[in-house]
């Protein structure tokens, strides 16, 4: 299951993401990138509110189906954190976490690795570094 993490203390505001999305779907605002949270299906607003069933959970992502959007808006609307546009065309879109590909571009992009594609990605650096750090320390206790 695909899922975009994304780590603020690192963001550096470089806009690589941004500028990469090809669904124009991640902004960053004060360092913190923002993006559909692709939420679990049951409080998924844009789901249940969508009057044609054009919105679903597929292999962690939260899609919309454009051909099926007729852009009445109301999935932008319920959306909590605002990560829902109507394109030039009308329609609705959002992050899809790049389902077609391996891996999202805007994780591929960003210099600083403030994009992950799981949780487990993040508890690993973490481990790393907490394992550089006591071979530090037991270096100093020497």
């Amino acid at each position: 299951m695909k899922e975009l993490i994304s780590q603020p203390e690192l963001c550096d505001e470089c806009g690589k993401c941004e500028r990469i999305c090809p669904k124009n779907a991640i902004r960053v605002i004060s360092g913190v990138p923002v993006y559909c949270l692709h939420c679990a299906e049951e409080r998924a607003p844009c789901m249940t509110i969508c009057p044609e069933g054009a919105i679903e959970k597929v292999n962690g992502a939260v899609i919309i189906h454009e051909e099926e959007c007729i852009g009445c808006g109301l999935c932008r609307d319920a959306c909590p954190i605002g990560a829902i546009n109507l394109n030039e065309c009308g329609i609705a879109t959002k992050c899809d976490l790049c389902f077609e590909r391996d891996e999202p571009l805007c994780v591929s992009v960003c210099p600083k690795d403030a994009l992950k594609m799981s949780s487990e990605d993040i508890l690993a650096d973490k481990r790393d570094r907490i394992a550089k750090e006591l071979e530090r320390v037991k270096m100093i206790m020497k």
